[in-house]
């Protein structure tokens, strides 16, 4: 089998467990246990299906980072439930799920899955960093597309894309982002930006929607390009033009706040998946104390084959 790593956006597979399976599973004391179980059916199929030799669960340690919130106080704001002053910012989760992160990081420590995340940044930059530095082939799993921006074929890093479901899984590569936004995948951070997203409370550019977007990135390249050529009336319709223009403040600082960060410090190396008895006999413990059952017995099955 050839290597290949397959990093995980964590929270978003957790929280798609937590929706995907009914909050009547739970423990003997009553604790719900849905995202757990649901989260290790993910990792099974995941491992079954494309064959990781390497596997990290890339953790938010910040989900909304103060330095992208100086930068553009929208971001994520709707998510937020209290503002801490000297910490990450509490998001808004449902408590049985709050109450299964800890579970949710003991059954990823005991399988033996890495779990990485860095201080002050998200997922995402983990996950940019790891792709970015990685000498093997690379699927990203996740429901965001934000992470498209890393796709490269040359490199051989793809998006697993869930959206749609575990049911639906999409590979996202080079060809798949050209023929959803006529754009190519180094590209995607500035279209992202012209563009905006609701879901991150990323405003864009007012009037400038993905078509719009899309031809004045063919047109010049990216984003300092069409801001260039903005000015210098060579690029777009007139509108087009003010537009750009008149949102000149958002768009000096939006690109950094899209763009995952690809440079951060983290581990040297990620083990191989290497699942022994003496770790199967603990996960199996651990399964019986918690009623994770055939949840944890499918996901021992695909990382020890």
């Amino acid at each position: 089998m050839s290597d290949r790593l397959m990093l995980l956006d964590t929270a978003s597979l957790y929280f798609r467990a937590f929706y995907g399976v009914p909050d009547k599973v739970t423990a003997d004391d009553g604790t719900s246990v849905n995202a757990a179980r649901g989260l290790l059916d993910i990792i099974a199929k995941l491992v079954t299906t494309y064959e990781p030799t390497r596997l990290v669960a890339c953790w938010d340690d910040d989900w909304r980072p103060g330095w992208r919130v100086d930068l553009l106080p929208t971001y994520k704001a709707h998510r937020v439930v209290e503002t801490v002053e000297d910490g990450p910012d509490v998001e808004e989760v449902p408590p049985t799920l709050t109450a299964q992160i800890p579970l949710i990081r003991e059954t990823l420590d005991v399988l033996g899955i890495a779990v990485v995340g860095a201080a002050a940044h998200e997922a995402d930059d983990v996950i940019g960093t790891l792709a970015t530095r990685a000498d093997v082939p690379v699927d990203i799993v996740t429901g965001d597309r934000d992470l498209f921006q890393l796709v490269d074929d040359a490199r051989g890093i793809r998006v697993v894309y869930t959206a749609r479901g575990m049911s639906n899984l999409e590979i996202i590569d080079d060809a798949a982002v050209e023929a959803r936004y006529g754009i190519r995948a180094d590209q995607y951070a500035d279209f992202a930006a012209l563009r905006g997203d609701p879901s991150d409370g990323l405003p864009g550019v007012p009037g400038i929607g993905e078509k719009s977007a899309a031809a004045l990135l063919a047109a010049c390249g990216d984003l300092d390009g069409i801001r260039t050529a903005a000015a210098d009336g060579t690029a777009g319709t007139p509108a087009q033009r003010a537009k750009i223009l008149a949102a000149a403040d958002y768009l000096d600082v939006a690109p950094t706040v899209v763009r995952v960060a690809r440079d951060l410090e983290l581990a040297p190396a990620v083990d191989r998946i290497l699942v022994d008895d003496a770790r199967a006999e603990a996960a199996t413990a651990l399964a019986d104390r918690w009623n994770l059952g055939g949840s944890m017995t499918r996901a021992l099955a695909a990382l020890r084959r």
